[in-house]
């Protein structure tokens, strides 16, 4: 069976709909400055409640994954490869942002769709 860009498009949608579990350790938000050439993932802190929602430790409330909400992030990080920012994610900071093997994957993943959008010019909005 030939690959095509069609079928990996299909299977990627197909498996961005699935369940899944939030990181208590918290999420990222990641988006490119193409001015300074850098890839940027602000990290922000989360608690996970019984429905596996994410909960604002402030303030106790659900935080919306579709309405803009104004929080701090604990942390920025930049590189300008996925590469760069991977190890400044995984290995810079103890303990590690990041605390479920499955989201270390879906950032390293989203890291090297950011770098080739910004290799490229092309738009990129995190899956």
């Amino acid at each position: 069976m030939i690959t095509t860009v069609e079928t990996i498009a299909a299977i990627d949608y197909k498996l961005s709909k699935r369940f899944l579990e939030l990181d208590p350790a918290g999420y990222f938000i990641i988006y490119l400055d193409r001015g300074a050439g850098l890839i940027c993932a602000k990290h922000f802190t989360n608690e996970v409640n019984e429905q596996g929602l994410a909960i604002d430790p402030e303030t106790g409330k659900p935080i919306p994954a579709t309405v803009k909400v104004e929080r701090q992030p604990t942390a920025l990080f930049t590189g300008r490869t996925a590469k760069e920012i991977c190890i400044q994610v995984f290995e810079s900071i103890k303990p590690c942002p990041v605390s479920r093997l499955d989201h270390a994957a879906y950032l390293g993943r989203e890291f090297m769709r950011a770098e080739l959008a910004l290799v490229t010019g092309q738009d990129y909005v995190q899956d």
